[in-house]
């Protein structure tokens, strides 16, 4: 089927959507020389991390320099606020923006840890999914795998486990472990020794798995998974001391 439009209707939709474009133009500048009457804060939290709240990010807001509130929006240098809350660490994205109420609502959505950083001498930190140390809290403490040993002070000075090759490998253990809801429940501490080996201790067990270097955790981890299915119901959870998955194709159990 054909639809002909004439110049006359044409002109009409060109001349509404121009009206339309003059109207959202004319709209947008009224709101930005409106006053901020007040500041909101939405919190999006979806992975139910607790370490920080609204009332947090507004005091965060409030010591910014220059009170936002009572000055017109056309003055508020948005895009620095959102800079310097940017600059925390807990805080994955950060948008700024005014509503038609006259409030600066400040929308930030929050990291998630997926493991704990645990030192011997040192405070903790927490990693977070994009890879990132974050600091702890004094008032939430999130139920994730910790990382324990001689390497863990290396990652919380370089900050990023993207920065080296060890650390997007054991980035890709944290990523596998937590999207597998058998290996979430087991694997409860991972030791990162210094000559850049793995040791994994399980919640229920006790025998220590030498994961060897952070690699190739889809074919250990299956390995893993096999010796859970058909060996320890057999032999009893306790039985073996030790289970090494370095080698390929093979699990030595001791």
């Amino acid at each position: 089927m054909k639809i002909k439009f004439s110049i006359r209707n044409e002109f009409k939709v060109a001349a509404g959507l121009v009206t339309v474009m003059v109207l959202v133009g004319f709209a947008d500048r009224n709101l930005r020389h409106n006053t901020c009457k007040d500041i909101v804060v939405t919190l999006e939290n979806v992975r139910e991390n607790h370490f920080l709240d609204e009332a947090d990010v507004l005091r965060m807001v409030e010591t910014i320099p220059g009170e936002v509130r009572a000055k017109q929006f056309s003055v508020i240098d948005f895009r620095e606020i959102e800079e310097r809350l940017k600059s925390h660490r807990n805080f994955r994205e950060v948008q700024l923006f005014n509503d038609l109420k006259g409030n600066l609502v400040v929308n930030v959505s929050l990291r998630r840890p997926v493991a704990r950083l645990v030192q011997e001498s040192g405070p903790d930190a927490y990693l977070s999914e994009e890879g990132l140390v974050i600091p702890v809290s004094d008032r939430y403490s999130s139920r994730v795998v910790i990382l324990s040993g001689s390497m863990v002070s290396k990652i919380i000075l370089d900050q990023d486990l993207n920065k080296t090759e060890y650390g997007r490998g054991l980035k890709a253990i944290l990523d596998y472990i937590n999207e597998d809801a058998f290996l979430k429940k087991q694997i409860a501490e991972i030791e990162l020794n210094s000559d850049g080996t793995l040791n994994l201790l399980p919640q229920i067990g006790s025998q220590t798995i030498e994961f060897g270097k952070p690699e190739n955790p889809e074919d250990k981890f299956l390995k893993l998974k096999v010796f859970y299915k058909n060996i320890l119901p057999e032999r009893g959870w306790n039985k073996y001391r030790r289970v090494n998955l370095e080698f390929e194709n093979q699990v030595i159990a001791e």
